[in-house]
């Protein structure tokens, strides 16, 4: 999602759900980035007294799983998700463990959205550096965490239009 666009940050007219809830699974793989992309969320989403849950695996490879499980396990309960966000930080290293992690993660993301009733938002920051953290995670590129939670609530009324 890329920030150049004016209507980027505007929640103005989102209807949601008065029990709409959010899962966020994150890493803990690259803790201070992902508290910087948690606390994000988590301003978009009490600024709309959206409910949310918090999971966290150990690594950014591991997310696929747990949301599908999560599912599986919540699926037919009254407070089940409405939508989840992932959120993981791999940054390139000097072997292609960077490629692989990506590729699986951003498959297994797609797959959920193809496979769930809900959407699940795709919160992670594939990067080459710090400086390309600092300027996601609050920079001159905003906060991606922010920006994942926004997705997700126009996600949500999305999918309750089209019912």
């Amino acid at each position: 999602m890329s920030t150049s666009s004016s209507n980027l940050y505007n929640t103005t007219g989102i209807l949601l759900p008065k029990d709409a809830c959010v899962v966020i699974v994150r890493t803990e793989w690259n803790a201070d980035t992902i508290d910087h992309l948690e606390k994000g969320c988590l301003k978009v989403l009490e600024e709309k007294g959206v409910s949310f849950k918090i999971l966290t695996v150990p690594g950014a490879f591991e997310i696929a799983f747990c949301i599908k499980n999560y599912w599986d396990k919540f699926k037919y309960r009254e407070q089940k998700p409405l939508a989840f966000i992932a959120l993981g930080c791999i940054i390139r290293g000097d072997t292609p463990h960077f490629d692989y992690v990506c590729k699986a993660v951003t498959e297994g993301v797609v797959l959920l959205n193809n496979s769930l009733p809900v959407p699940t938002i795709f919160g992670v920051l594939t990067v080459d550096n710090q400086q390309q953290i600092d300027e996601r995670t609050g920079g001159i590129h905003g906060n991606k965490g922010e920006e994942a939670a926004i997705a997700a609530l126009k996600m949500i009324a999305l999918n309750y239009s089209l019912k």
